[in-house]
């Protein structure tokens, strides 16, 4: 429990009283909360910033440093009781996921992507969660349209009917108890004369499994993320696989504290927070794609996958598994 130390009648003003706790520990460094890099260790506003150095005596001005590494390692340390939460989290979410994407709310021909988007909501709220972010559901089929990353969440039409034959994808997560899911998936609507998922489409499922082996094969202890980005993109190219991998810190906030492992337009490395290293007991939502050209529908396409874990002495683990194949609708029997 952190205890108050500002005692209004013996000093009235809270800077005199900050400067006396100063003088009496006299420090090695003063940490304040500012950084050019991560918004979540840059909190000291301007004004207090100047407030506090013209309180602070000269011999100590000296002594004030960056205490962004410390803010950053506070936040992103999982503790054990949110480590044994955390797999619950996921587990409500891939269970909302896979009512979502049922015959029980998909009717083909006349559910649209924004009717499971917003039954997505209105489950969420019903359990007395809550959600981080909009969700989002796009689709991906034989036609002319062009894969387009934005288009799958910002550039989205607002509404497809969703048909037969339809490889469908969400992006969605839940916070419960402070701690925040994001997950991404696949689903296809099932032709009349198939029974499973076709096996170009499967395909092109392996090689995302694959890219996510890959990838936390990387999670080494104090590696930065430009680092684990790097290596994983390599391997990867030289395995034929057309990658791309922006994942990042997950815990109290959903895009979290930690270093962050490529973005979607920055491949090449991200200046800053990609420097940072990785540490045990961290916790990371896994999420890439990889392009396929499929012959069969004339087009390339993406199997854009997330699925939240965590790093720890002993590698990497999902906190509820992760997604193996694409989920047929309906369900294989």
């Amino acid at each position: 429990m952190l205890k108050g130390a500002w005692d209004l009648d013996v000093f009235p003003d809270q800077w005199e009283s900050l400067m006396s706790i100063i003088e009496s520990r006299n420090p090695k460094n003063i940490g304040i909360n500012i950084s050019g890099d991560f918004g979540l260790a840059d909190g000291l506003v301007y004004t207090e910033y100047t407030s506090f150095m013209d309180k602070l005596p000269q011999a100590y001005q000296e002594r004030v440093v960056n205490a962004e590494n410390l803010a950053i390692s506070w936040l992103e340390t999982r503790s054990k009781s949110e480590l044994e939460l955390y797999p619950l989290v996921c587990k409500i979410g891939h269970q909302i996921l896979q009512e979502a994407f049922s015959l029980d709310v998909i009717t083909p021909g006349e559910t649209t992507t924004d009717d499971v988007v917003w039954w997505l909501r209105d489950k969420v709220r019903e359990l007395k969660l809550d959600t981080w972010f909009h969700p989002t559901v796009s689709l991906q089929r034989k036609d002319v349209e062009k894969f387009d990353h934005l288009r799958s969440f910002s550039k989205r039409p607002d509404q497809q009917f969703i048909q037969k034959g339809d490889l469908l994808h969400v992006d969605f997560g839940v916070t419960y108890l402070r701690l925040n899911s994001d997950q991404q998936q696949h689903f296809y609507v099932l032709k009349d004369d198939e029974t499973e998922v076709p096996t170009f489409l499967a395909n092109a499922f392996k090689k995302s499994n694959r890219l996510q082996d890959i990838l936390t094969a990387n999670f080494k202890l104090e590696a930065t993320g430009n680092e684990i980005l790097s290596q994983s993109l390599e391997t990867a190219k030289s395995e034929g696989i057309t990658p791309s991998i922006y994942t990042h810190p997950i815990g109290t906030h959903g895009h979290a504290a930690g270093p962050t492992i490529g973005m979607w337009d920055q491949q090449e490395g991200v200046k800053g927070r990609g420097d940072y290293p990785l540490y045990y007991n961290t916790a990371y939502s896994i999420e890439l794609n990889t392009s396929s050209e499929i012959d069969e529908w004339e087009k390339v396409i993406r199997i854009m996958l997330e699925e939240d874990g965590y790093f720890s002495e002993t590698g990497f683990h999902y906190f509820d598994g992760r997604a193996e194949s694409i989920f047929s609708i309906p369900r294989k029997r």
